[in-house]
């Protein structure tokens, strides 16, 4: 192992795990029922600073490395995942791009007003004939004059109901397969831009996920991400790794919060005369868990240290990406077993784990392809 947590980050693992469990923990409830994550408390997330982390400090952010945001994924998942879902995709997948490829001008219009919780963002990729491949992309984004006009429909787009702007994928070449996709800036007010139906989903009730429809919607030519045509794929590809790694940490806070609910249960719930942790059954799942989690949480810490400093990190992020991905499903149906048809009822977290665990099967690259990931990596080597 590379790296080690220093007094700093433990002391801002407890800041936001005190931060949840204050504030977002007893409203759990009320956003299950509502299937949405309330205006107040993406403001007060704000207002701790969180959207800022990665960001510089002349933006406004902390300045903080991939290991801070790491710790700050897993601990707002294993409170809440759909909580957890909406503020990275505002600390990362809905602003990085503008930090990356953005003018001074969008950066002052879009990225500070967004790490202050004045405006927000995501990002629009899937569309119902393809998520994970960009060549069946159908959104196009023609040129005219000054302007793109960019024509297509998006889906399971995350808070497409609560934000001001959007990172659009759309290919400004049809012909020309994945290669043909680029990145477009475009603020939710243009004309042509209509929020469709939320989407009723298993997986992370209150995330809000949405069809989006863009009617020959017009945009500056200078909402181009990367300034040319043809260099969408390239600017994707260049926070990948990010978005495995901080994906992973999602489904280390949710195998954490398994495992932590049903080592206490297993204390307190008697069976045949004694508490079920003193039968051995019930041991080896637990320490299949422990076992589980204590190896993805190596590997995705490892990963994001070697990201903050500078070393190359495809096989690392994801491989953790699909380590925690799969080791996760087994921690909450053995934590389903460990509470038995307590497990299956709503009242119970263990239920809402066992669902919002099957999130990471989709996000960041389904399991099928991040092994053809890894296996590319090893061919080259």
């Amino acid at each position: 192992m590379d790296f080690q947590f220093t007094p700093e980050q433990e002391l801002f693992r407890q800041s936001v795990r005190e931060f949840a469990d204050r504030y977002i923990r007893p409203r759990i409830k009320e956003m299950e029922e509502e299937k949405d994550v309330p205006h107040d408390l993406i403001q007060r997330m704000a207002e701790q600073g969180f959207y800022g982390l990665r960001y510089a400090e002349e933006l406004g952010g902390q300045g903080a490395d991939n290991v801070m945001f790491a710790i700050f994924n897993e601990e707002m998942a294993r409170c809440y995942m759909s909580v957890a879902a909406r503020a990275m995709m505002q600390c990362l997948m809905g602003t990085e791009f503008i930090n990356l490829y953005g003018t001074e001008e969008q950066k002052r219009k879009f990225l500070i007003p967004a790490i202050k919780g004045e405006r927000y963002g995501t990002m629009c990729m899937t569309e119902p004939a393809g998520g994970t491949d960009l060549g069946a992309m159908q959104t196009v984004a023609v040129r005219d004059g000054d302007e793109y006009v960019i024509t297509g429909q998006k889906n399971w787009i995350t808070g497409a109901h609560a934000v001001d702007f959007f990172t659009v994928a759309a290919k400004t070449d049809p012909e020309a397969g994945f290669r043909g996709v680029d990145l477009f800036l475009v603020e939710k007010d243009l004309p042509g831009v209509e929020v469709g139906e939320r989407i009723d989903k298993l997986i992370a009730f209150a995330s809000g996920c949405f069809d989006l429809y863009f009617n020959d919607v017009r945009v500056p030519a200078d909402h181009l991400f990367g300034g040319e045509e043809g260099k969408g794929f390239t600017l994707l590809r260049s926070i990948l790794n990010d978005i495995r790694v901080h994906t992973a940490a999602l489904g280390l806070g949710i195998a954490q919060a398994a495992y932590e609910e049903s080592l206490e249960y297993a204390k307190q719930r008697v069976a045949y005369g004694r508490p079920i942790i003193k039968w051995q059954a019930i041991q080896h799942k637990l320490a299949r868990m422990r076992i589980d989690i204590d190896a993805a949480r190596l590997m995705i810490y490892n990963a994001a240290w070697r990201m903050d400093q500078g070393l190359p990190v495809n096989i690392e992020a994801a491989t953790a990406k699909w380590f925690i991905t799969e080791a996760v499903l087994r921690i909450v149906d053995d934590a389903t077993r460990i509470f038995g048809a307590y497990g299956a009822s709503m009242d119970m977290n263990i239920q809402r784990y066992f669902r919002d665990a099957r999130w990471l099967l989709y996000g960041a690259g389904t399991q099928t392809m991040i092994l053809n990931i890894i296996g590319a990596e090893i061919r080259r080597q």
